[in-house]
């Protein structure tokens, strides 16, 4: 998995470096935004953008709305600066995730995989029949014509089982995925959000339950299957 990574700092950068190769990840590494900026425009394509926001050059939170308009690839901001109006700003601007140094190794690199996993998602299956329409780029749900209100945590996890029909999605790659890799609430609110998009689909069977595990999204047996439209 290719890593862009946006740091000037090289005291950070060089660790962080090595220990990311040592996971797999190639990175290529630049100083500053504009560099960063560039190598995207000239056709770099990283499965992840760490960006952070003390550059020389200019201002991270510019450069995270300027990756944003070229590039569909996941941005993780890594800074010092955890105040929560910093990372709200940054989140509002697209940044898909938010790392206040100092940080684990080992946090990182869940956190680069699961926005990897969750912007992986295939961006159609158009010949499937649609019973189920989830639609990432507007994040609207529609089922057998209808359209269903859904809050942001039930759209999350509709459009991660939607991603594969069929296949068991771990409550703990739920979590970690829709909520947090460091969830520490109680795991009922996954049992609870789900019970939710049940009534709300009106097809309490659709999201199926398998004991110990997790949950799936039904695939049709002989009928129409659902089937997972997401945009960019």
């Amino acid at each position: 998995m290719r890593v862009l990574l946006v740091e000037d700092d090289d005291t950070i950068a060089s660790p962080l470096q090595r220990g990311l190769a040592r996971e797999g990840f190639v990175v290529e590494r630049h100083e500053t935004g504009g560099g960063a900026l560039q190598s995207v425009r000239d056709g770099a394509s990283p499965a992840v953008i760490l960006l952070d926001l003390g550059l020389p050059d200019m201002d991270g939170f510019d450069l995270c709305r300027a990756l944003r308009q070229t590039t569909d690839a996941p941005v993780i901001v890594v800074t010092a600066r955890g105040d929560e109006v910093d990372r709200v700003v940054g989140l509002e601007l697209g940044a898909d995730d938010y790392v206040v140094k100092p940080f684990g190794l080992r946090e990182l690199v869940a956190r680069i995989r699961a926005v990897a996993r969750r912007s992986s998602v295939p961006a159609a299956l158009p010949s499937m029949p649609s019973r189920l329409v989830v639609d990432r780029r507007t994040r609207e749900v529609a089922f057998d014509g209808r359209d269903i209100a859904l809050t942001p945590k039930e759209f999350d996890l509709l459009a991660l089982l939607a991603a594969d029909p069929g296949a068991v999605c771990t409550r703990e790659r739920i979590l970690d995925e829709v909520w947090d890799p460091h969830w520490y609430g109680p795991t009922k609110t996954l049992d609870v959000h789900v019970s939710s998009l049940r009534r709300k689909l009106g097809d309490p069977s659709l999201v199926e339950t398998i004991r110990g595990v997790g949950y799936r999204l039904r695939e049709g047996e002989g009928a129409a299957a659902p089937h997972a439209v997401a945009g960019q």
